[in-house]
């Protein structure tokens, strides 16, 4: 993608991550790779809307989110390149998948394929992650497509699950990785050293100057 990406935020929830993304890009924003320029949730109450509204960010309530065509029109009449799902827990509609595939965008709080698909969100993922044994469990990013959680795998991050862990503590520990880790995949991809191939495959990775890639990983692995 090109530089000056306008990207929109779909949400559902209070809007966590959505604060980390606006945080990132609002920065330094001559050095980024896109804006958010638009905040939409289907929840008219959606703590989400307040942080955008806070940001000086246009905001949007989804009428009804099955309705793809009228979310289309939204998002092109403000001029959208990048739709990111931050918290946004509605399959989106498929004439926006498509018109905007290779450019949408989800977090998933496992490592993919594992522990996704319909109604695996939230404390249910931390259950079922604890519930099979796993020693890790991660941050998932991944390009969106008709299907819940099966799209093309933009980047991943490891966070390990402890002995004593509950599904809070893993909640907690997974959410530090997001919050850091998603901003800086979104603006691979707005910037283009990430995209999704002909194959329907991923191509590239995370700049190794990114801040990111330069931290310390040791970091998103203490328990807290």
């Amino acid at each position: 993608m090109r530089n000056g990406v306008r990207i929109a935020v779909l949400a559902s929830g209070g809007g966590s991550n959505l604060q980390s993304i606006l945080d990132h890009f609002g920065a330094a924003p001559a050095n980024q790779a896109g804006t958010v320029v638009l905040v939409a949730s289907n929840r008219a109450d959606a703590g989400a809307l307040e942080r955008a509204r806070s940001a000086g960010i246009m905001t949007h309530v989804i009428a009804d989110h099955s309705d793809g065509l009228a979310l289309l029109a939204t998002l092109r009449a403000s001029r959208i390149d990048l739709v990111v799902l931050a918290g946004y827990l509605r399959l989106v509609p498929v004439e926006v998948v498509r018109a905007f595939s290779g450019r949408l965008l989800n977090v998933h709080p496992a490592m993919l394929p594992a522990f996704g698909g319909h109604g695996m969100y939230g404390t249910r993922v931390h259950s079922a992650v604890i519930a099979s044994g796993a020693k890790f469990t991660g941050v998932t990013v991944h390009f969106v497509n008709e299907a819940f959680d099966q799209g093309p795998i933009a980047a991943q991050w490891p966070v390990p699950v402890l002995p004593d862990d509950t599904p809070q503590t893993v909640a907690e520990r997974v959410l530090r990785v997001e919050h850091a880790f998603f901003p800086t995949v979104i603006e691979a991809v707005a910037s283009g050293a990430i995209t999704v191939g002909a194959d329907n495959r991923t191509v590239g990775s995370i700049p190794a100057h990114s801040p990111f890639a330069l931290r310390d990983a040791q970091l998103f692995f203490r328990p807290t």
